[in-house]
């Protein structure tokens, strides 16, 4: 297999196999990166909504005197 690989001329080598598996399994790799930066963008969000919640609690639970809202 590997001499078989090796006796194809560079351009299909490194241009037409490349190609060709982007286009095959481009699909794939666009979906899964899409689920990963989705993935990403909910990890931020939910750190920053607990940040801001952290946040707001900190600041009216110092201000008030009875420890209340």
């Amino acid at each position: 297999m590997k001499e078989a690989f090796m006796t194809l001329p560079w351009w299909v080598r490194w241009i037409a196999i490349p190609t060709v598996a982007l286009v095959v399994f481009g699909g794939l790799l666009i979906s899964l990166l899409t689920w990963v930066v989705g993935l990403l963008f909910r990890v931020l969000l939910f750190i920053a909504v607990v940040a801001v919640l952290i946040f707001v609690v900190r600041k009216f639970t110092s201000s008030s005197s009875g420890g209340g809202w």
